[in-house]
């Protein structure tokens, strides 16, 4: 178990996006984060009390999680000096990155010096199964996203919270970093061996009752040929009864690829949903999440309601508004 509460590390992140796994957690678990340590550069903010380690020490703080999520998932050399430090005064250290603490050698022979634990996030602990595609029971809802960072675990989880509050059935199904560290389990998707990927999420959202939802949570994009892979995966794997696009109309082109435009929630919408009928015929698209963080409240509005008369079908921000629309949607089927 990975002790809370936590202290944020933001090294030196580029911007806001980049820090995207500490601002689920600060969003979504507010109360296991107490402050962020931000390195000189940090262009990210969470909105928590800046804090060195001794003030985060004084106030509680348990473990360092490294909250953020940079291309290619790696250990910056820059961040080491705190990282070191952070073990020597008494944190245990969290990480959801590819590059492992645990292959980190002189983060290992200071964690073992110091009596202290290296929590690897990403790291798959079941022996997950080949897909066999085999119906299961139960309801399904997959976030699908035209760009990786758009909101789709937001979505997911601020559905699944709308849907509890209603006393209906529903859980939420973690399969990134930023998931599994906010509910605690989940399958680290991109990490899973490529054959098994399809598997895993098969063995996440098992048999269940008939008017239980799960919310998947969404991963990369069909139209982002980095990470293309991961949604195929969920798509198939997933077998969702629903599936919920997923929109930030702000960007100027794809996320890490500046020769790559957005596509359109049409191109999205008739991208997913013949590849979802092929493993659920009955598949049907519910609903549009739009992330309007950088938009005023009278052009989100606007947006909103332009894309509802487009698609035909309710739209709204989830964590800026509230589920309620995409909730009765999936109430309805």
């Amino acid at each position: 178990m990975i002790q809370t509460p936590y202290l944020l590390f933001l090294g030196d992140a580029p911007d806001q996006l980049a820090a995207k796994v500490a601002q689920g957690i600060r969003d979504w678990r507010p109360d296991n984060a107490v402050g962020q340590f931000r390195m000189e550069g940090c262009r990210a903010d969470v909105r928590l009390p800046d804090m060195d380690l001794a003030a985060a020490k004084a106030a509680g703080a348990k473990t360092l999680v490294i909250g953020v999520a940079n291309r290619g998932g790696v250990i910056s050399a820059a961040w080491k000096k705190v990282l070191v430090q952070a073990l020597e005064e008494g944190f245990d250290l969290a990480s959801g990155l590819h590059n492992l603490l645990r292959d980190e050698a002189d983060l290992v022979a200071v964690a073992q010096a110091t009596g202290r634990s290296l929590h690897d996030v990403r790291v798959p602990s079941v022996p997950y199964p080949i897909a066999n595609g085999v119906k299961r029971s139960g309801k399904r809802c997959l976030t699908i996203g035209t760009d990786c960072s758009v909101g789709k675990m937001y979505t997911s989880l601020a559905v699944d919270a709308e849907m509890k509050a209603r006393r209906l059935k529903s859980s939420f199904r973690a399969t990134g970093q930023t998931g599994i560290l906010v509910t605690g389990n989940g399958v680290p998707l991109d990490a899973v061996i490529a054959d098994f990927m399809a598997g895993s999420i098969e063995w996440l959202t098992p048999d269940n009752e008939a008017d239980h939802w799960d919310h998947i949570e969404g991963q990369g994009s069909l139209f982002h040929v980095s990470y293309s892979g991961v949604t195929m995966a969920l798509i198939h794997g997933g077998q969702p009864d629903a599936l919920i696009l997923c929109h930030e109309p702000t960007r100027a082109h794809m996320r890490g690829l500046p020769g790559y435009d957005l596509p359109s929630l049409e191109a999205l919408r008739d991208m997913a949903l013949p590849i979802a009928r092929i493993a659920n015929p009955a598949c049907q698209v519910v609903g549009v999440s739009i992330n309007t963080s950088a938009m005023g409240e009278d052009e989100a509005l606007s947006y909103l309601e332009a894309t509802e008369k487009r698609l035909g079908l309710p739209a709204c921000d989830p964590f800026r508004q509230g589920a309620a629309k995409l909730a009765d949607a999936l109430d309805a089927i």
